[in-house]
């Protein structure tokens, strides 16, 4: 599983996870359990929530790209029988 995250995920998005996850802890210390700290709380959701849209669509456009890999697999198996059935053709002429 980790080995997956760490494929999608970026090392910016790991020091982005990191450094707001601290900045919560300390405001948590600094602040204590005030309106402030789900003002911070919110803040580091939203970080992590648009990271994970980010990783969402890393594995989207890499199942993406393995569709597209394989129609231009097929589309060239298609060229290639229809190559084969127009030389015939052609060397009648």
């Amino acid at each position: 599983m980790m080995r997956g995250v760490q494929r999608h995920l970026d090392a910016w998005s790991w020091v982005i996870i990191v450094i707001t996850f601290l900045m919560f802890v300390a405001a948590v210390f600094v602040k204590g359990l005030s309106h402030d700290l789900l003002l911070e709380g919110g803040v580091f959701l939203v970080s992590l929530k648009l990271i994970l849209m980010a990783y969402k669509n890393s594995i989207a456009a890499t199942k993406l790209h393995e569709r597209l890999d394989g129609l231009e697999h097929i589309l060239g198996r298609i060229e290639e029988r229809f190559e084969a059935r127009r030389l015939p053709e052609l060397s009648e002429k």
